[in-house]
């Protein structure tokens, strides 16, 4: 008989949570009430212990996974070989000579659920080897997608017998990854490897550390270039977290190490020496893709205008405190530059259509993507309806949207259906540039720095903080007199906020 273990109640208002680490894996033997998994959520860390004695035979959500209350976690094969704590069980088994049961079934591995529109995966790094015991819903290897990490857990507990995907190759999304043999022999491999080990066995005893960092802890720590000894783990254990790794980063604790350009051909041994070769990750060859995508199928074409930003600045320093007070959020320019865009694309629709086939699919509403950069590349999350929303609404969505994007928490679906985006590139200096299109919308506005230039304001010459904005449509659908005006009407309300309100 099997028992379903599932999310816990997370309280008021929480409606979901990140598998933060595994205590248990797939073929382990758990008591009653022994923790199995670590969630983690917004506000706290809540531990999920087994309903009942027996065998941890199956992990369906894997370390890093969002689940919702009530999901799955993992499922408990109740029975003698749980009725004990594993190291009793094991001491019986020295003690009396007891021959080891026999094994079960083998259980297939699959790819999981991998979301909307994602057909492959490629597996990027196996955390089990062959011959290796799994306790079920234990963490067996991580796979990389266009947009996410998925982890993927043992359906069952039982010994590893075969892995059929090896690192680096792809795989669809119906493809057998592995094979467990499962059944309660194979959950007792590992104490009766101790009398005639297999060498797959003695190897993993040998070479493998007890604690098993986070696979996004580890995945941050390469692309940073730190070593496991540069960062102080805080999780179980002293296992590394995500944001154990921020934090030696913040700390500067550590110099991550420069990535070497590397030449495509070396002049000789010696520089072929001191290069590295890293391949791509499905993120970043999804980016590349799309943007070169984008080139070659739009007719793209980039207008300039340039913005005084005095009485937004003003407007902003005069009630940003009284903001702050009542909405409890901050009054930043990205909710003037999306109500600006709003109400620009209503008078020019066309920026905020695309094109399917022969049609032209005009949106009646927006949904505004805002584009934010990540340690892993840049992603695009979504706000629905924002032409509906209030300023202290799309500051708070955007607040959210942005907090989840660097946590790489953004799921498939936060970050589709935009029908337009706003890039802000002068946050990290850029005074001006021609951003690229997002398929299949038809206009992207780019911000810049906010400068102090000389301007010639009736006559005499003053100093104004002044913006480059940069308006990349799609010519096919989108003329120039339409992304002119749509360009004016954004610096007209800019210049004067309150034509916004007057919706002039």
């Amino acid at each position: 008989m099997s028992s379903e273990v599932r999310v816990p109640t997370l309280g008021e208002s929480v409606t979901e949570a990140t598998v933060a680490t595994w205590f248990k894996k797939a073929g382990d033997t758990v008591a009653v009430d022994e923790m199995l998994c670590e969630l983690e959520t917004d506000k706290v860390t809540v531990e999920v212990p087994s309903p009942v004695a027996g065998t941890l035979s199956e992990i369906v959500a894997a370390e890093g996974e969002t689940v919702g209350v009530d999901a799955l976690l993992a499922m408990v094969s109740e029975g003698d070989a749980g009725s004990t704590a594993a190291p009793k069980a094991q001491e019986a088994a020295e003690t009396e000579g007891a021959p080891a049961a026999a094994s079960g079934e083998a259980v297939d591995v699959m790819v999981p659920t991998l979301g909307e529109s994602v057909t492959e995966a490629t597996v990027s790094t196996w955390f089990k080897k062959v011959g290796d015991t799994v306790a079920q819903d234990e963490m067996l290897c991580e796979l990389e997608t266009d947009k996410v990490s998925v982890e993927v857990p043992s359906p069952a507990a039982g010994t590893l017998t075969e892995i059929i995907a090896a690192e680096g190759d792809t795989v669809d999304a119906k493809a057998k990854l592995a094979v467990i043999s499962s059944g309660a022999g194979a959950a007792t491999a590992a104490p009766a490897s101790e009398a005639a080990p297999a060498p797959a066995a003695q190897k993993a005893a040998s070479g493998s550390k007890d604690v098993e960092d986070a696979p996004s802890a580890k995945k941050a720590m390469a692309e940073a270039g730190l070593n496991r000894d540069q960062v102080t783990g805080s999780g179980r254990d002293g296992r590394v977290m995500k944001e154990d790794v921020a934090k030696a980063l913040q700390t500067g604790t550590s110099t991550p190490a420069p990535a070497a350009a590397a030449p495509r051909a070396p002049s000789s041994a010696d520089d072929a020496s001191r290069e590295e070769r890293v391949k791509m990750t499905r993120l970043r060859q999804t980016i590349a893709r799309r943007l070169k995508e984008s080139q070659n199928t739009a007719a793209m074409l980039t207008t300039y205008n340039e913005v005084d930003m005095t009485e937004v600045m003003d407007l902003r320093n005069e009630y940003k405190d009284l903001f702050l007070k009542k909405h409890g959020v901050k009054l930043g320019f990205m909710s003037f530059f999306t109500k600006a865009c709003v109400h620009a694309l209503r008078e020019v629709p066309e920026v905020n259509a695309e094109i399917d086939g022969t049609d032209v699919v005009y949106k009646n509403f927006v949904h505004m993507g805002i584009a934010a950069g990540t340690p892993t590349g840049l992603v695009v999350p979504v706000i629905r309806d924002a032409d509906a929303m209030s300023f202290a609404d799309i500051e708070k969505a955007i607040a959210e949207k942005g907090a989840r994007a660097r946590d790489g928490k953004l799921s498939m679906a936060e970050m589709q259906g935009g029908t337009f985006t706003i890039s802000n590139g002068g946050v990290y200096g850029s005074l001006m540039s021609s951003p690229i299109l997002n398929p299949p919308q038809s206009g992207i506005l780019g911000m810049h720095k906010i400068q102090d230039r000389p301007m010639a304001i009736n006559g005499q010459v003053v100093i104004r903080p002044m913006m480059y904005l940069a308006l990349s449509y799609d010519h096919r659908i989108v003329d120039g007199k339409g992304a002119v005006t749509f360009l004016v009407r954004v610096k007209e309300a800019l210049e004067d906020p309150r034509r916004l309100l007057m919706d002039l």
